[in-house]
């Protein structure tokens, strides 16, 4: 027998009765982006016995593969990650309000 996940996401929403392929998880319910959306702060994956808490977390990617089966991938973004994005952002806020192209063109 399979062993079934369920996922409960920030906002308290639970995915039930999914199956883990490598690191995908399988749904016969319909997944939508939306329901992730501003969603992954805080999830946490159950097998029944035992709970894994993430947290800043990111949708890799949500598709129909088989009809009736929604496939979907989501990871902890690394801190490394998460402290070069917040660098990019902090660039791009600055550049954004001392009026500076940050496009790079054609040498």
């Amino acid at each position: 027998m399979e062993e079934r996940f369920e996922i409960t996401l920030a906002d308290g929403t639970k995915i039930s009765d999914l199956v883990l392929n490598g690191n995908n998880y399988i749904s016969k319910s319909e997944i939508t982006e939306d329901i992730f959306k501003g969603n992954l702060s805080s999830v946490t994956i159950s097998d029944g016995e035992t709970e894994e808490t993430l947290t800043n977390c990111e949708l890799i990617q949500i598709r129909e593969f088989v009809p009736g089966e929604w496939w979907f991938i989501i990871r902890e973004i690394p801190a490394d990650v998460q402290r070069q994005r917040e660098i990019q952002a902090n660039i791009e806020y600055i550049a954004m309000m001392t009026d500076v192209d940050l496009e790079i063109g054609e040498v």
